[in-house]
């Protein structure tokens, strides 16, 4: 196996690494997507915070309480529609772990992300992938066990494919927030691997219509943020050209119902006004790759 793929060694005890991350602070040294990974916390910290939050993640709140940076709680729009994106992936993943009990999901740019003791079963394998200093960042707060572990590595390489074809499936793979930072052949050309390497599994990432991102990049120039998204999809039956096939498509404005359900009075009387925004921004997609790919 390449170098570029850290396994842990040396497991730690969950509670000792919560005792630890409650008492020493954890120096934060990302790169400038990676810092992304920053704010997506923050949301679920805020949400975490709350008397009803849509998304239960206590986890989020002790971490932030733990860096060695302050990091703000958020009070505006986008985090609920951050903290709907996540909730809506979790509602995706525990159907799939439903029907595949024993399957295995790989989180791909996972950051400081809680998902898997979100939806664990107690019987699901688990990848978290992600960029050396991502990873070196999440093991101060995470260990690996023997259905889950972490990957340091870029999306990019094929050496962690190897791995995760180690481990049963059905396969799913999440990306949520993360490929929109890469240039679109570099994204057509992951997808286009796992699809190769992986018929019949499913692949969950969201795309972002050409306003938004012009959105993000006005931000980006006012000095908000440094990582700017690179490509943009109107149409993400667009993928199709990949071999893949488009199964699901929505948008926050419009949650599965198990997520809907859940939601505070608030949010289902405010979400049908927003549906013309929230609807022209972004949207999350399932794609299923076939069992046999048709080769050109």
């Amino acid at each position: 196996m390449s170098g570029a793929i850290d396994t842990l060694s040396q497991p730690v005890s969950r509670s000792d690494r919560q005792n630890e991350s409650m008492t020493e602070k954890h120096r934060v040294e990302l790169g400038t997507v990676q810092e992304t990974m920053l704010l997506t916390l923050a949301d679920r910290a805020a949400e975490a915070s709350k008397k009803r939050p849509i998304l239960v993640d206590p986890r989020a709140l002790e971490i932030v309480e733990s860096l060695d940076r302050p990091v703000a709680l958020p009070r505006y729009v986008s985090t609920a529609i951050t903290v709907l994106r996540t909730a809506i992936y979790d509602s995706w993943v525990r159907r799939f772990c439903a029907e595949h009990p024993a399957g295995t999901v790989v989180e791909i740019g996972t950051g400081l992300n809680t998902r898997f003791d979100r939806v664990d079963n107690g019987r699901v394998h688990w990848i978290d992938l992600d960029l050396p200093d991502s990873i070196e960042l999440r093991r101060q707060f995470f260990t690996d066990t023997d259905r889950r572990r972490m990957l340091a590595a870029s999306v990019l390489d094929e050496d962690w494919l190897d791995m995760v074809a180690a481990l049963p499936g059905p396969y799913l793979f999440v990306a949520e927030g993360v490929l929109l930072y890469l240039p679109r052949e570099d994204v057509n050309r992951t997808l286009a691997g796992i699809a190769a390497r992986f018929p019949g599994a499913s692949i969950a990432f969201d795309t972002y219509r050409r306003w938004a991102l012009r959105q993000q990049h006005r931000m980006a120039d006012k000095g908000r943020m440094d990582a700017r998204w690179s490509w943009f999809c109107e149409d993400p039956h667009e993928f199709e050209s990949l071999g893949l096939t488009l199964v699901a498509s929505i948008t926050v404005a419009r949650p599965p119902r198990d997520v809907r359900d859940r939601l505070p009075l608030g949010y289902r009387l405010t979400l049908p006004l927003l549906r013309p925004l929230l609807d022209a921004m972004f949207r999350l997609n399932m794609f299923r790759v076939p069992e046999q790919l048709v080769n050109d």
